[in-house]
């Protein structure tokens, strides 16, 4: 283990032990590692959804709780009336920020933008998951949804926060939503920031004004709360995590669906050789890098891509065996040199990309790097961003992309793995194609009875453990930190929910 310890030594932060004076109790000053994308950041466009949700301005018709359960939310319930038919009823007396009612007209004019390539609210990873065929509104609260398939995971999908209800957007009112907290302004990469609804249906929110400043760098962001700067830092460095509360502050962890994850480059360079692939995931100790990397914090070995334990995982265990890693590489034709593998007369070589918004990515990366040069395997590193190393991937400029999301958004897994390993998928950065998994996720789209779904996706999961088009590496624990006397607040297993109106410093 003392190699782990030295490699991961350059990731320990260090800082001062005094705490400073806090920022006014009635502002919540947040910083993550990454801000909006514009000015008025449409809640429907891309991910920008996540913030609009995080921080309460925004809203959906169902939801997930804490135990990953669907919920009804600005729905009061939801019913399938046939094999493409939704009827939802809206709860009595919603209203906008503005002070408009939420009609079910609105709900569908809130929607329907996220389907039109012509408007500036497309989005077509949601779009796809909606699958709509149309919508129509029996009287002011009951909204009717056709899709154009049997989708099982149909009522999920509303609880994405993309999936954000709207009304007329106004010059007081550009993000006119329905939560405790009314957008105010946001500086492109830089700072979002809400304002108290204090009208909101649910009570009166804890704080007058919520900043959400970006810091791409998680010591950067340390360093902010040290100087008492900002109060709440998402995803704190999990190597300074026991320290930092040592001098008053309070730290937040739970599990989470996040799996830190390797897509793998399926069609060329030496991971198009499957049992390559399979080499790769044999040669990685997953239990080391999870006590070097996280340092206690908290994380799980992923032997797949769901907890352990938890809502559609199959019983599928991590597995480290370096010896049976040497035998598949001379099965698929390597030959090991004076300690190195050798591939068609050169050296085995494996080039690693990775982005370094989370502190836990560059660190597994490097660690992944020695457990493979251990059994005589070339590898390398490249730290870019998320986006440059993802199109790296998808050009062929690279062999394993590390990367941390978020499995189950929306409770439902048939959207994100469609995304990443379906032929066609949006995020398949590895170009990955395979007949029979393309059909098993239609047919866990498309099949209703819970028990047969999660055959479905358990035969998913077997296929993902032996052609290896991914490699799950951990489940992580998000470690969050604030200042002394945060109360109501929990870190949620899908990322996507931070304020409450109940959320507040204690008086």
């Amino acid at each position: 283990m003392s190699l782990l310890t030295r490699m991961t030594a350059a990731a320990l932060i260090a800082l001062g032990t005094a705490l400073p004076a806090a920022a006014q109790d009635d502002t919540l000053t947040i910083s993550v590692t990454f801000g909006p994308t514009a000015e008025v950041p449409d809640p429907r466009a891309g991910y920008n959804g996540w913030m609009s949700n995080q921080t309460g301005v925004t809203e959906t018709l169902m939801g997930i709780d804490y135990d990953l359960n669907l919920y009804p939310r600005l729905a009061e319930s939801i019913e399938q009336t046939a094999p493409t038919t939704w009827r939802v009823t809206l709860r009595d007396g919603l209203t906008f920020h503005d002070g408009s009612p939420v009609t079910a007209q609105a709900v569908i004019d809130a929607i329907a933008p996220i389907s039109d390539e012509a408007d500036p609210a497309f989005n077509k990873r949601i779009a796809s998951v909606l699958d709509l065929a149309g919508m129509s509104a029996d009287g002011d609260r009951f909204v009717v949804f056709e899709t154009n398939s049997p989708n099982a995971a149909f009522q999920w999908s509303l609880s994405d926060p993309g999936v954000a209800i709207l009304g007329a957007p106004s010059d007081a009112f550009p993000i006119n939503a329905t939560g405790p907290y009314i957008f105010r302004e946001a500086v492109p990469e830089q700072l979002y920031r809400v304002e108290a609804n204090s009208d909101y249906r649910m009570g009166e929110p804890g704080f007058d004004e919520v900043r959400v400043v970006a810091s791409p760098d998680p010591a950067t962001a340390s360093l902010a709360f040290e100087a008492g700067d900002v109060d709440m830092v998402i995803n704190y460095p999990e190597t300074d995590f026991a320290r930092i509360q040592e001098t008053g502050a309070q730290g937040f962890t739970a599990p989470t669906a996040r799996l830190y994850f390797y897509s793998m480059n399926t069609a060329s360079g030496p991971l198009a050789n499957p049992l390559i692939r399979q080499a790769v995931s044999l040669a990685i100790d997953r239990d080391g890098i999870v006590e070097a990397v996280l340092s206690g914090v908290g994380g799980v070995p992923a032997g797949t891509i769901y907890p352990e334990g938890k809502s559609w995982a199959a019983d599928i265990a991590p597995t480290y065996d370096p010896a049976r890693a040497e035998e598949l590489l001379a099965e698929a034709g390597a030959v090991k040199q004076g300690g190195t593998w050798m591939l068609d007369g050169e050296p085995l070589e494996i080039e690693i990309l990775t982005y370094s918004s989370r502190a836990a990515l560059p660190p597994t990366a490097e660690i992944t790097q020695a457990f493979l040069q251990q059994i005589g395997i070339t590898a390398s590193v490249r730290v870019g961003e998320y986006g440059a190393s993802n199109d790296a991937l998808k050009a062929g400029d690279g062999d394993m992309f590390l990367q941390a999301w978020v499995m189950l958004p929306q409770g439902d897994p048939g959207s994100i793995l469609g995304f990443l390993l379906a032929s066609d998928g949006g995020s398949n950065a590895g170009n990955y194609a395979n007949p029979a998994m393309d059909a098993l996720l239609v047919e866990g789209q498309t099949t209703f009875e819970q028990a047969e779904r999660e055959r479905i996706y358990d035969e998913v999961q077997q296929i993902i453990a032996t052609d290896v088009p991914l490699i799950p590496v951990f489940h992580v624990s998000q470690a969050v930190v604030a200042r002394a006397g945060l109360t109501g607040y929990q870190v949620h297993p899908t990322e996507t929910y931070w304020i409450t109106h109940e959320t507040r410093f204690a008086e």
